[in-house]
């Protein structure tokens, strides 16, 4: 009975790392396979920094992330590690942007608080920006960084602690479903288990395709990119917040940034602007010197100090849904396969709540939050 388990996970990234975690600790005989090493780079949740924030444009995801918050403060605690550094997060745009009312009206909805602030009260508290007269921002100062690769390795860390086996370097080749179990043939071996978790990034769709279903989930390979600074100590948390510009132009659509970690330096990426590619096997992760060109157009605009040397640059697979909605919900044949996937870039904030969801659907078949926006049957 050794290969037989009550849950396998297949992915260890952000989703199936906290799944594990959390379906663990309830005492579920848990699989974790990964086709890949552990905190390997080729996916999703590799790095060192991620956004978290309730700087949200859907009133769902605020509500969200008021349950996602005190459940990373949880793991900090366990892991007895720091996971999580708070910066604030500056959001500004042409004053009355659309995109940035509708973030405003989320928070208010909710009650989360934050500060308006012009475009001279911005560059006062922030000298680094230099943001012209006709735009504003919004401030939230709970916004902050996620360390991603650590909060896998915690995840990951902590399942073993309550008895979970982690599989790495081991692909699957076959997942064969009968009533009452689920067989998985990796290279190595065999595995039978009563419940299966499909959080494998952008593998999903093939995976999905080889159990009868086909979804609409494209890959986008954006870039991340890495500046130096002129003056490290002016851009480092606390000195300078997090920003997503609401802008669309010459240097992308919707261009972000993160303070300098670690000597990192700045961190610079828009959210999308990216072609996309239907299969895994089209990823091209060779880094684009012309897209540096187009975030130094950015950055001599609003941010001329951060105009430094390139410091690093790589290729993070964002999965997209059409709707940039995430999916969490069943297989629409099979209810003990469930589905975590389409996170299109704006997801790891949310994988330990995800990761306790799946867990209780596993274990309760139901969960406290609400899902509707992330059912399957849109795409059917």
């Amino acid at each position: 009975m050794t290969n037989h388990f009550d849950v396998i996970i297949l992915g260890a990234g952000g989703i199936g790392s906290a799944a594990a975690y959390y379906l663990a600790k309830t005492k579920q005989r848990v699989l974790v396979l990964e086709q890949f090493s552990i905190n390997h780079d080729q996916g999703s949740s590799y790095g060192y920094s991620r956004v978290i924030r309730y700087a949200y444009d859907n009133p769902i995801y605020v509500k969200l992330m008021r349950a996602a918050y005190p459940l990373w403060f949880a793991l900090e605690k366990e892991a007895k590690e720091t996971l999580y550094i708070k910066t604030g997060e500056l959001d500004f745009a042409p004053i009355n942007s659309s995109s940035m009312q509708e973030v405003a009206n989320s928070m208010t909805r909710e009650n989360i608080s934050y500060e308006t602030l012009t475009a001279t009260e911005i560059n006062q508290r922030f000298p680094q920006f230099t943001i012209p007269d006709h735009m504003e921002g919004l401030y939230q100062e709970d916004t902050g960084i996620l360390k991603a690769s650590r909060c896998v390795l915690s995840h990951l860390k902590l399942a073993q602690k309550y008895g979970a086996i982690i599989e790495d370097n081991t692909p699957v080749m076959s997942i064969d479903r009968k009533p009452q179990q689920i067989t998985i043939k990796t290279n190595k071996n065999s595995y039978v288990c009563q419940q299966l978790i499909i959080a494998a990034g952008s593998w999903t769709k093939q995976l999905l395709i080889a159990l009868g279903l086909t979804l609409p989930l494209t890959i986008m390979p954006c870039q991340l990119a890495f500046f130096k600074v002129n003056n490290s100590d002016d851009f480092i948390p606390g000195n300078f917040p997090i920003f997503l510009a609401h802008l669309i132009g010459d240097y992308g659509q919707f261009p972000y940034g993160l303070p300098s970690c670690d000597h990192q330096g700045l961190k610079l990426s828009t959210f999308y602007g990216w072609d996309t590619v239907e299969s895994i096997k089209d990823v091209d992760y060779n880094p684009s010197l012309q897209w540096i060109e187009t975030l130094r157009t950015f950055l001599k605009q609003y941010i001329p100090t951060a105009n430094g040397k390139l410091l690093e640059t790589r290729r993070c697979l964002y999965t997209m849904t059409p709707d940039k909605h995430f999916i969490i919900d069943q297989h629409p044949e099979y209810d003990n396969i469930l589905i975590a996937a389409g996170f299109s870039g704006h997801g790891f904030k949310f994988t330990t709540l995800v990761g306790k969801i799946l867990a209780d659907l596993v274990t309760k078949k139901t969960t406290e939050y609400d899902l509707s926006l992330f059912k399957i049957n849109r795409f059917l």
